[in-house]
């Protein structure tokens, strides 16, 4: 009995593939066009113009640059809480077996897997309670609940993958604890930190409804284009600012990517 090939299905899934990628893409096409439009009150296609004068608006708008200032400097600073603690929080996973373990790792990743809003409000909350104020910490601490979860992830999966042979003939060979991890255990994690690190700075850069209930009366970058959107006086100025934003949550992911693409060797296993 003979069974006839189906060649229809690779075009289909060819053809979804693409028509969900242009589905995706196709609004940041719009978003660059948008800001070399003649026109700025209103969002015509095609745009009556083209101009790059926007750029320069941008460029020395005072507003734009505290903005993205605040915006770094929180992202660089939950980044690097998010990699510490979450570096940690695997490793006591990993390592130690102890009741509740299940527990606090399903806490820990909690924050991300609740909507933002929910995460905002108790931070609201926290906050008012213990009569914190609004400051740019109180946003670095609002950032760093979900940025912790990214990095712990990452980790975790990495820890998993490492032969516990390594490790204990570290150990063998007298090696402390801290030479272990410097020697054996850090390059074995070093690409999933890297990547946890990059998508958790790419998370809080572009972070917005959080931000809205920790930030007080600070303004970060999404939170600015928000409030321009809401009372728009320069759109296109607005869209010079995403497709900056675009630009810098895509460079972390690519650089993620590349330096984790032939991570799954990393571990030393031979194959």
């Amino acid at each position: 009995m003979r069974f006839r090939k189906n060649t229809g299905s690779p075009f289909l899934l060819k053809f979804a593939t693409l028509a969900g990628l242009l589905f995706l893409h196709i609004p940041f096409g719009f978003i660059l066009l948008y800001a070399f439009s003649t026109e700025d009150k209103s969002y015509q296609f095609p745009p009556p113009g083209l101009t790059i004068k926007w750029f320069s608006v941008a460029f020395h708008r005072q507003d734009i640059w505290d903005a993205i200032s605040l915006s770094f400097r929180a992202a660089s600073i939950s980044t690097l809480i998010a990699i510490v603690l979450g570096t940690l929080a695997a490793a006591a996973i990993y390592k130690r077996k102890f009741f509740g373990r299940e527990t606090i790792s399903l806490l820990i990743i909690l924050p991300i897997a609740l909507p933002g809003i929910i995460t905002g409000i108790s931070l609201r909350s926290a906050f008012n309670l213990g009569n914190i104020p609004f400051s740019f910490w109180t946003i670095v601490l609002g950032h760093a609940t979900f940025c912790i979860v990214v990095v712990y992830n990452n980790a975790l999966a990495r820890f998993r993958r490492i032969l516990p042979s390594q490790i204990e003939a570290s150990m063998d060979l007298g090696a402390n604890g801290f030479q272990t991890f410097r020697y054996v255990v850090l390059p074995n994690i070093a690409t999933a930190l890297l990547a946890g690190g990059m998508l958790a700075f790419a998370l809080s850069f572009d972070e917005v409804i959080v931000t809205t209930f920790t930030a007080g009366q600070q303004s970060t970058l999404p939170i600015w284009m928000l409030s321009e959107l809401v009372r728009p006086r320069q759109r296109p100025v607005t869209n010079v600012v995403a497709v900056f934003i675009i630009a810098v949550t895509f460079i972390p992911i690519l650089v993620a990517y590349y330096f984790t693409r032939g991570a799954e060797n990393v571990e030393g296993t031979d194959k």
